[in-house]
């Protein structure tokens, strides 16, 4: 969870409140015993700790956070005993497995090893269930009433680890002895093992709480295996968890134990409060929460816990979110890279150590400012929040020239029979070439087929881009390791007869942050958000299709200009949350103050889980007569005052004609308090 000074410090797997923010689990292992990891797993890199008398003992990896107050310490065991444990753990593994232990333990001890368990070995039981934490219940608020007022009272960053012992103590008080099951890293107790089939091992064992000698003492139990044994794997050898559990001395960190369910209601009570612990330090906390002054650390918490709420319950789209996860975890790899590297330097550092140093430290400072920009500004799903190009514009070629691009593995006469015969023609087979060859006036072709180019996100010039045949054979699709998809800053630019499809970008599958662009014929199929339009930027869709975004189809921001003709737009607002500001979106929205200018004609938009357009002011104050005309409608059976939302939309710049907006979940037309 969190590390200081080369520290390195359990995480936990199974989590009830944050299994999905953080990875399993890593235990520090004995140094006498063979370890074999998989390359790969988690962020981790592949750890070995081989026998012998000189070995230091392998520190694993994770992408969990740490918690300083569950200290893992490697301490060695006897060789004979080592030995026989891991012929023992070889047991669990089929024979092929078996064989590839790796040569440090094949040189030592040349006696064949069994591959099943001897038929007088106790069968582990199934594990009894875990209480349920009662987090995974609670409404936010309720989250940041325990978080901010019951556990941290208003306490800074570094007197964190105070307020959490604190609290988790006078929840330990309540009950001596109980029932609980251990799940630890099975690394502990397998050479090797399939990942996908064991995440972790769980025992059922007794726990004894025992007072803490100072404040500042790590928090361990005492554990001891419980009748009838019981695992998640059937086979574990019953010798096998007691050899381990005495390498330990029968004290585990006691984030590790979940209390069984069946007990008491205090055991309730530290379930919940181990349950609290986890989710901080798994995802609330930040390494650089104690190395920065903060005046309302809670605030900051606050904030997390709701970035945290927005992620479950689909508020902020899947891909943005993934991206966000992945960050973090990068971030706390990178971290743990520099202190493992620092650690290894065993004398004064030499230049080449020393800019190595400096190249991991700034990584880890790029990673941070950048979590910390999306923690303050929440991942807002309503659209960009900075300027995605900052390439400059080349303007028209120097003879004055302008080049039609044709996209194709092989050119052929027909493809150029309509154009004249001065046209100037350059092929390529891959669009993203194409692109990058343009200069204003020029013109992209494209024929039917799969296309990828990140160069649309860095449109800057005015072209035009259009394909050739039926616009559902001619497929672009966003490269997933992108924020961005289709961006335009150009005085024009031009897309037609195309199919755009995003996959795991996140923003807007269009974005014109200035300038004006122009889709005609096109279809738009949204993953994360749908068409934004940026303030002073302008948009003219005509005879388009727009489907799947998560939010509003076209999303019009303050002071854009927007031209809507003979387009569809349906099935849009797929975010899965209960915060009622953000159901209201559906085909059309629009932020006003200043207001955006907005012509509609012969557009259907229907079966948007929203309303069909909705208007966000920004304070209760902006059209408030035209609010309340429309309130009192409301409480009628959504009914509206025509003379008085006429009156609204003049005021708005917002012209409608001819179209057709039905079957939207929410209503038709609203407007609404941000």
């Amino acid at each position: 969870m969190k590390t200081r000074h080369g520290e390195r410090i359990l995480s936990l797997d199974g989590s009830e409140g944050a299994e999905e923010m953080a990875s399993g689990s890593r235990a520090t292992v004995p140094e006498d015993l063979v370890r074999t990891v998989s390359p790969g797993r988690r962020g981790e890199k592949a750890v070995s700790a081989l026998s012998g008398d000189s070995v230091e003992a392998g520190t694993l990896k994770s992408a969990a956070c740490a918690v300083r107050s569950v200290v893992a310490s490697p301490r060695p065991v006897k060789r004979k005993a080592g030995r026989e444990a891991a012929q023992r753990r070889l047991q669990l593994l089929p024979g092929s497995q078996a064989e590839g232990r790796g040569q440090g333990l094949k040189e030592e001890e040349e006696e064949p090893l069994l591959s099943v368990p001897e038929e007088d070995d106790e069968k582990a039981q199934p594990l009894p269930p875990v209480c349920v934490s009662p987090m995974r219940g609670m409404w936010r608020e309720e989250k940041v009433a325990l978080y901010c007022d019951e556990v941290l009272q208003g306490c800074k960053a570094e007197d964190v680890d105070d307020a959490m012992s604190k609290y988790l103590s006078e929840k330990l008080k309540l009950k001596g002895k109980w029932l609980g099951v251990w799940k630890t890293n099975p690394e502990l107790f397998f050479v090797k093992y399939e990942e996908a089939s064991i995440s972790f091992v769980g025992i059922l064992v007794e726990v004894t709480c025992k007072r803490r000698q100072s404040a500042s003492s790590c928090f361990k139990v005492t554990v001891s295996v419980a009748e009838p044994f019981s695992s998640n794997i059937a086979n574990i050898p019953r010798d096998l968890v007691d050899e381990i559990l005495e390498e330990l001395e029968h004290s585990v960190p006691v984030l590790e134990v979940y209390p069984v369910e069946g007990q008491d209601s205090d055991l309730h009570d530290i379930a919940l409060a181990l349950e609290v612990v986890r989710f901080f330090y798994d995802f609330l906390w930040r390494d650089w929460d104690d190395e920065e002054s903060c005046e309302n650390y809670t605030a900051l918490i606050e904030e997390r816990i709701n970035l945290w709420c927005d992620i479950q319950d689909g508020t902020i789209p899947g891909p943005i979110a993934q991206r966000f996860k992945k960050t973090l975890e990068k971030y706390k790899n990178k971290r743990i890279e520099l202190i493992e590297y620092q650690s290894n330097i065993k004398e004064d550092p030499s230049a080449a150590e020393t800019v190595e140093c400096w190249k991991k430290y700034y990584e880890i400072v790029m990673l941070c400012g950048l979590l910390k920009m999306w923690e303050d500004l929440r991942l807002r799903v309503h659209g960009p929040f900075f300027p995605r190009i900052l390439r400059r514009r080349k303007g028209k070629r120097d003879f004055g020239k302008t080049i039609t691009h044709i996209v194709a593995k092989v050119m052929t006469t027909d493809m150029v029979k309509d154009l004249s015969s001065d046209t100037l023609l350059q092929q390529h087979d891959d669009l993203d070439l194409a692109l990058d060859s343009c200069y204003s006036g020029d013109t992209v072709v494209i024929f039917p087929g799969e296309y990828q180019a990140v160069n649309l996100a860095l449109l800057t010039d005015d072209i035009t881009i259009k394909g050739i045949g039926k616009r559902e054979e001619i497929m672009i699709t966003s490269e997933p390791s992108y924020d961005s998809f289709v961006v335009s800053k150009a005085d024009n630019v031009k897309l037609m007869h195309l199919s755009l499809i995003q996959q795991g970008t996140v923003d807007g599958i269009v974005v014109v942050e200035s300038g004006h662009m122009t889709l005609e014929n096109c279809v738009l199929k949204c993953e994360g958000t749908g068409v934004c339009v940026l303030t002073g930027a302008a948009l003219t869709i005509t005879d388009s299709e727009i489907t799947g975004a998560q939010g509003a189809g076209v999303e019009l921001y303050p002071g854009s200009i927007a031209i809507l003709e003979r387009n569809e737009i349906h099935h849009c607002n797929n975010l899965r949350t209960t915060d009622s500001s953000k159901s209201t979106l559906g085909g059309v929205n629009m932020k006003v103050l200043p207001a955006p200018k907005l012509k509609m004609t012969n557009n259907h938009i229907y079966n948007n889980n929203g309303y069909g357009v909705s208007i966000l002011q920004p304070t209760e104050q902006f059209f408030i007569v035209a609010e309340e005309a429309l309130s009192k409608g409301a409480a009628s059976g959504d009914k509206k005052d025509d003379n008085m939302l006429s009156k609204v939309m003049q005021n708005l710049n917002l012209e409608m004609n001819n179209n057709k907006i039905e079957a939207n979940l929410k209503g038709d037309i609203r407007i609404v308090t941000s």
